[in-house]
């Protein structure tokens, strides 16, 4: 049993190391799209890294769309066509971790899209849990405690009213990383944190109203900060 403790950069090196050989294995024709992929315990001999690093390297080929686990059946190489699918393991092994400014921008450009969405979407019961979410944020601020982690659940809220799972799945999936980048960078202050209460009840009463015209003006507003933060990094 292989027990490894790695970094972060530590493990992507393995990741890649196993894409690429999996791509390798494709290119010299031991398998084909639609094939199935050998089991964890051969890829791990196979490839002299542990049965985790495996598991983890298919999770994340899983995501992009480059193999596909089926019930009872065993994990399959994508039927997309080889060009395709080295194309892809290229980009994928060219991809770096997001820094705190692309995930700013990306979050304003997907909130933008999804608080329109809300406001025409948005049932009772999705207006009730971003009532309940800004009432949480708002008391924390209130009592002077900080509050990244409620502000982001109002926008979780906002993005679930969407009504679209895909841009919902993108906002669960950039969350984590601005919680954590917000309090490594103090993006916002206590007194920020204040007008945010206000804020956040304009961008909930625009919704509320089904009006996403002026959600979109409310939420621009609301992401001055953040603008600030991207132009200062140019």
């Amino acid at each position: 049993m292989k027990i490894e403790i790695l970094t972060k950069n530590d493990n992507r090196e393995v990741q890649n190391s196993i894409i690429s050989q999996i791509r390798d294995l494709i290119n010299y024709k031991n398998l084909e799209p639609g094939d199935k992929l050998p089991s964890e315990r051969m890829l791990s001999e196979k490839f002299g890294v542990s049965r985790s690093n495996i598991r983890e390297t298919i999770q994340k080929l899983e995501f992009y769309g480059l193999l596909k686990s089926m019930p009872q059946s065993g994990t399959f190489v994508a039927n997309i066509g080889g060009v395709a699918l080295n194309g892809m393991i290229d980009d994928i092994l060219r991809l770096e971790d997001p820094d705190f400014k692309s995930l700013v921008e990306t979050r304003i450009l997907l909130e933008l899209k999804i608080s329109a969405l809300a406001a025409v979407r948005r049932s009772e019961s999705d207006l009730k849990q971003i009532e309940e979410a800004l009432q949480a944020y708002s008391e924390k601020v209130l009592n002077g405690q900080d509050a990244v982690q409620e502000d982001l659940l109002f926008h979780l809220a906002i993005a679930k009213a969407a009504g679209n799972s895909t841009l919902n799945t993108l906002m669960l999936m950039i969350t984590p990383e601005i919680i954590t980048n917000f309090e490594t960078y103090h993006v916002c202050d206590k007194n920020q944190a204040r007008a945010g209460i206000q804020e956040h009840t304009d961008i909930f009463e625009a919704i509320k109203e089904q009006d996403p015209i002026k959600v979109k003006e409310k939420m621009n507003i609301h992401f001055n900060i953040l603008y600030q933060y991207c132009n200062a990094e140019e």
